[in-house]
């Protein structure tokens, strides 16, 4: 039986964050969202096509958001 570890429980914490609305990422605070980054990019999904490139975009939009928090943009 597959155990979930603390980051799995953070990575699904702040998914479930993000995907409850479409301004999920925008409740995020930077460090929430470097951290989500970090979480995301490290499982692997190459098995699966679809959770794949849900991975790549996701990560891009996490990586547009830290961008424009760099930036000092702040769009609500």
């Amino acid at each position: 039986m597959f155990e979930f570890t603390k980051e799995d429980h953070e990575r699904i914490e702040l998914l479930e964050i993000v995907s409850s609305s479409k301004t999920g990422l925008k409740m995020l605070s930077q460090e929430q969202l470097e951290r989500l980054y970090r979480l995301v990019e490290s499982r692997n999904y190459s098995k699966n096509f679809e959770a794949e490139k849900s991975k790549k975009d996701l990560l891009e939009k996490i990586n547009n958001r830290l961008y424009d928090l760099d930036e000092g943009r702040v769009i609500l």
